[in-house]
């Protein structure tokens, strides 16, 4: 017979806040169109996007996800020093070591928690929330903050036609603690490593070290390819959360897809049937792609604007580099 202690965590776990942050300065398709040979109706109909904020020297991956961290705290009515594990999903901080978050945790003044980044692109939003539910419901700490931060306009190659007009950059948090009521379903999530290349890094930091090539590595993508996947393959996750947590998109007030492109969004809107009166986020359109940044950012503008409201169902999913995904049903805080 095991002579270890039962943990002693909540019965349940829920997103008790959201903040968010973005960049001040909002960057219109026409600033792109200075380095690509495209138009605004193209980019528009291809991506939906019309602007998206890029950061400055002062706004970085520190600073947004400090601003977005403090919201997201004062909106779940606790204070930092109550903060028990700092999760980062990013794929934007330029330093191997240390970890980000143990920075952000010292600077928000959360005393000493459990900190750690992670890096699962743009589904890792849906990695880090779902790895703060385990954390809370085994008792090792009350309160997680999830934060997804991304600078990508450090990572755009603003000559790459395909890609020099989808990204962005932002901070968006959440803080999760405990529940008397299941408020975050099973995570249905995954990878295909197989499909690794359509979404990379151009070059490795030791090939950018050495000297070949001598341009700055970009994130570069198999448009197409990508495209396919997401919306035939993500809308059966989407479709997997939906039954893990034992409802139907009838039941749905909210669908919150990650923000890569909005026809990818319309497709799994069909493709799964959603009720007229699921608000679908659309934050694409004026963000562009935060990678991780982009539920989290969407969620916040959407329960900010009043397209949505504490204690609405809503159905996340990220998904991208790697190739990964994330899926689960979680009510609103």
């Amino acid at each position: 017979m095991s002579k270890i202690k039962p943990s002693q965590g909540a019965p349940y776990a829920r997103i008790m806040g959201v903040g968010g942050y973005r960049p001040t300065r909002v960057v219109p398709n026409e600033v792109i169109l200075e380095t690509i040979d495209s138009s605004d109706e193209w980019i528009r109909s291809r991506s939906g996007i019309a602007t998206r904020h890029w950061a400055s020297d002062e706004e970085t991956v520190a600073a947004m996800s400090i601003e977005a961290a403090g919201k997201a705290i004062a909106d779940a009515g606790i204070t930092p020093e109550q903060i028990g594990g700092v999760i980062v999903s990013t794929v934007s901080h330029f330093k191997q070591t240390p970890a980000i978050a143990t920075e952000i945790a010292d600077k928000i003044g959360a005393g000493k928690p459990a900190a750690f980044d992670i890096s699962a692109g743009c589904a890792g939003f849906g990695y880090g929330l779902t790895l703060a539910r385990g954390m809370v419901t085994d008792g090792s700490a009350e309160y997680v903050l999830v934060i997804g931060v991304e600078r990508l306009s450090d990572l755009t190659d603003l000559t790459d036609r395909a890609t020099a007009f989808l990204f962005g950059d932002g901070a968006g948090a959440v803080v999760v603690g405990p529940s008397k009521e299941p408020r975050i379903g099973p995570t249905v999530w995954g990878s295909e490593g197989d499909k690794a290349e359509t979404i990379k890094q151009t070059e490795s930091w030791e090939a950018y070290r050495n000297g070949a090539p001598d341009k700055f590595p970009a994130i570069t993508q198999e448009g197409q390819a990508v495209f396919r996947w997401a919306v035939f393959e993500m809308a059966k996750v989407a479709q997997q959360a939906l039954d893990a947590a034992g409802i139907t998109a009838d039941d749905l007030d909210v669908f919150i897809p990650h923000q890569a492109n909005e026809r990818i969004i319309d497709s799994m809107v069909k493709t799964l049937k959603l009720p007229e009166h699921v608000t679908v986020a659309r934050d694409v359109r004026t963000t562009g792609n935060t990678s991780a940044a982009s539920i989290p950012l969407a969620m916040e503008r959407l329960l900010a604007t009043g397209e949505a409201k504490s204690g609405d169902t809503a159905l996340v999913i990220g998904f991208g580099a790697g190739l990964v995904y994330a899926a689960t049903v979680v009510t609103l805080p």
